[in-house]
């Protein structure tokens, strides 16, 4: 009995389920197609563009179809009309978070996900500068989906595949968003948020539950294999575990440092507030410190306060001082202001 070789890469495909759009044909619009191949291609546009949702008969581009079918208009100008119609901004745009909105786009136009966080803000910055219908543009006109699908490819699914240019880290995100073939972006069950913005802010790939455990309906099936990964102890090298208590150490310290920082900022401005009080009560202080000393009998002739000798001390050290030193002038403030409402008292009377 012979044995059948199965390859080990078309194994990992089937598990990810990426064999139905690896097999299907690549449809084109081509100068000598009929009636019956125009209307396969429409169909195509529509599962493609929003992304296998099923469609009503009242819900089609009647006029864009017309055109399509008299050869007035190509794929990608048929893709253009369906993209700004409103069926399309009900489902995909009004309905959407804004980063829900843009990877969508990625995948119903590029075939692919963002790559990048600076990929979805530079969309996120046209649709807040020009509009809804200029970000459309932006995908169709790219020299991307000139170089991939021309003027008459439907656009089809190809972030599965390594491409010249293209980031591996982002490789796996298409797979976030693509669940299989009759899957349906359309998804009430899972709802509308951003399937991509964590891994993309953080520059990692994607996590995904293989297609093998997920049946047709979102269902997991086998049970024995998720729990299986799902904890299984993933051990980092020891040169990954040096590398992340460095970053750690190195973090620790930065941020000691800006506590440091912000520390010795808000000493000065608290001392040259003091500073500023203390030079306010100056006056009237040295005014009271005369006239007390005119009048206190116990202070003996003579008697003079022996200056020390400056030195440096600490911000906590000159903060305490000048407050003491506030406390005095006060008093001495306090004192002279008395005198001076006597001598009032007695020039207005």
């Amino acid at each position: 009995m012979n044995s059948i070789f199965i390859s080990p890469v078309i194994t990992r495909a089937s598990e990810l389920g990426v064999g139905y759009y690896e097999d299907s044909d690549r449809q084109e619009l081509l100068t000598n197609s009929s009636a019956e191949e125009k209307e396969t291609l429409i169909r195509a546009i529509y599962r493609q563009i929003l992304g296998n949702a099923y469609v009503m008969e009242s819900e089609r581009a009647v006029i864009a179809e017309s055109q399509f079918k008299r050869e007035e208009i190509g794929v990608r100008d048929f893709i253009r009309q369906v993209a700004k119609s409103e069926l399309y901004y009900s489902r995909f745009v009004d309905n959407c978070p804004r980063y829900r909105t843009i990877e969508l786009n990625f995948k119903h136009f590029l075939g692919r996900a963002p790559e990048s966080y600076a990929e979805m803000q530079l969309h996120s910055h046209i649709l807040d500068t020009q509009g809804y219908e200029a970000d459309i543009d932006s995908y169709l006109d790219s020299d991307e989906y000139q170089n991939k699908f021309g003027q008459n490819i439907v656009p089809y699914y190809c972030g599965y595949k390594t491409q010249t240019g293209k980031s591996m880290v982002g490789f796996s995100h298409l797979f976030k968003l693509l669940r299989g073939a009759s899957g349906s972006d359309k998804n009430l069950v899972q709802g509308n948020y951003s399937r991509l913005n964590s891994s993309l802010i953080s520059n990692a790939p994607s996590n995904f539950i293989p297609l093998s455990t997920v049946n047709s309906y979102g269902g997991i099936t086998d049970i024995q294999k998720l729990l299986a990964n799902s904890i299984k102890v993933n051990i980092p090298s020891p040169e990954a575990q040096q590398t992340a208590e460095k970053q750690a150490a190195e973090l620790a310290a930065l941020s000691l440092a800006t506590a440091e920082q912000q520390k010795a900022q808000e000493q000065k401005a608290k001392i040259e507030q003091l500073q500023q009080k203390l030079a306010e009560l100056k006056p009237l202080s040295d005014f009271g410190s005369r006239s007390l000393n005119k009048w206190q009998s116990m202070v003996k002739p003579g008697a003079e306060e022996v200056s020390k000798p400056s030195q440096a001390v600490s911000p906590e050290q000159e903060i305490a001082d000048l407050e003491v030193q506030i406390a005095d002038a006060q008093r001495l403030a306090n004192f002279a202001d008395l005198q001076l409402n006597k001598w009032r008292n007695k020039i207005f009377k």
